[in-house]
């Protein structure tokens, strides 16, 4: 496998990190999360310019072209600054799915003004009972003259508050469990019948409960085939947890070096802790699970853009590892910054709590090395 990148992809790579680099600090990204929407529009509209936004999306649809390999470079850029801005729930996730389930006319509008940063998506597809199975859905849509009425609940609905447009997966036929009958719906945020709840997450995102009380929408708002969403919906999480694995491989290698600096400077017994051997060693386990982390989320986006059947297993490989190695790293980046470790005034606290969260961020790190071993 060739595992270097191309000029153009380090061009990606560097644009991100001096963007972080001079406008994402620590306290500046605390500001975001604080804030009423929890992310910066101004930044948001600034990735549009850049063409950051239009990554992921081919080049028909109006978009860079990006293969999984540029995904995955962009995200861990990304994951190294800690970015609250929604690009995996708004741009990966529910854009994804408008360019694998959408007609012409629906990819030409809701892509074209994504890409621009003049919209923002939510895909609600998780509910209270639905633990990681995407085929456990009791939201239903009836279908009635030529409109559906919608009825149900959804959970954990990332970006749901800043919205304009939600994505709902609903059974439009069959039972709870069943594989067909899985359909997605568009649905404005501002229409009859839809309550939402926001609340920030712990680790500084954002997210909603909504609640779906017999929505009309018209038969037209249905995005791709009837009753077949759900291949389309696997298919596209896949991608967003590789997105999300690069993320937290670029988080990984934050809280690693952060933690080898403060050692540097942190002195017990009139000498810098980095010297005690038991330390070094601790540290020297981040770096091997950092790299061993990096290479399989490697792997799995070259699988990815080979569109081979191994495609699905070698992204739960990498969810299954990367799991793993966040939580390792995590745990130790803060147990060797000590108790100031889990503050909110110094960063490392917040990337310990974004790693805690990848690992159940779409699968958990069993869920997936169960799904490993069953594909």
């Amino acid at each position: 496998m060739d595992f270097s990148v191309s000029e153009e992809q380090r061009m990606l790579r560097d644009s991100i990190a001096k963007f972080i680099q001079q406008n994402y600090d620590f306290h500046s990204r605390c500001e975001l999360v604080g804030s009423e929407t929890g992310f910066s529009a101004a930044h948001w509209q600034l990735f549009a310019e850049l063409g950051w936004l239009s990554v992921p999306f081919r080049e028909e649809d109006g978009g860079f072209g990006g293969s999984a390999v540029d995904l995955m470079l962009m995200m861990e850029a990304f994951g190294q600054g800690m970015v609250v801005e929604p690009i995996l729930p708004s741009v990966v996730l529910s854009g994804g799915l408008i360019a694998a389930a959408g007609s012409e006319v629906q990819k030409r509008d809701m892509l074209g003004a994504l890409m621009a940063g003049r919209l923002q998506l939510a895909f609600a597809f998780s509910e209270p009972q639905s633990r990681y199975n995407l085929a456990n859905i009791k939201t239903r849509a009836e279908l009635q003259g030529d409109s559906y009425v919608l009825s149900g609940q959804k959970s954990v609905v990332l970006n749901g508050g800043a919205a304009d447009v939600l994505i709902v997966a609903a059974r439009t036929s069959g039972g709870q469990l069943d594989d067909n009958g899985v359909s997605l719906l568009l649905v404005n945020a501002d229409t009859d019948g839809l309550v939402r709840q926001d609340y920030a997450t712990v680790d500084g995102h954002r997210a909603s409960e909504i609640t779906f009380d017999k929505v009309r929408l018209p038969a037209t708002d249905l995005l791709g085939e009837a009753g077949g969403a759900l291949p389309v919906i696997e298919r596209t999480v896949d991608r967003v947890s590789l997105a999300l694995c690069a993320e937290a491989v670029g988080a990984m290698e934050v809280a690693y070096r952060k933690t080898v600096e403060y050692t540097r400077t942190r002195k017990q017994f009139g000498v810098a802790i980095a010297s005690f051997q038991a330390l070094q060693h601790r540290m020297a386990d981040m770096f091997i699970e950092c790299e061993m982390a990096r290479s399989i989320v490697i792997m799995a986006a070259l699988q990815l853009d080979a569109h081979n059947g191994i495609a699905p297993r070698a992204v739960s490989a990498a969810k299954s590892r990367v799991g793993r190695a966040a939580r390792l790293i995590g745990q130790e980046a803060v147990q060797l910054h000590g108790g100031i470790g889990v503050t909110e005034e110094l960063d490392i606290g917040h990337i310990f709590k974004r790693l805690t969260t990848v690992q159940y961020m779409f699968g958990s790190t069993d869920h997936h090395t169960r799904r490993f071993a069953s594909l």
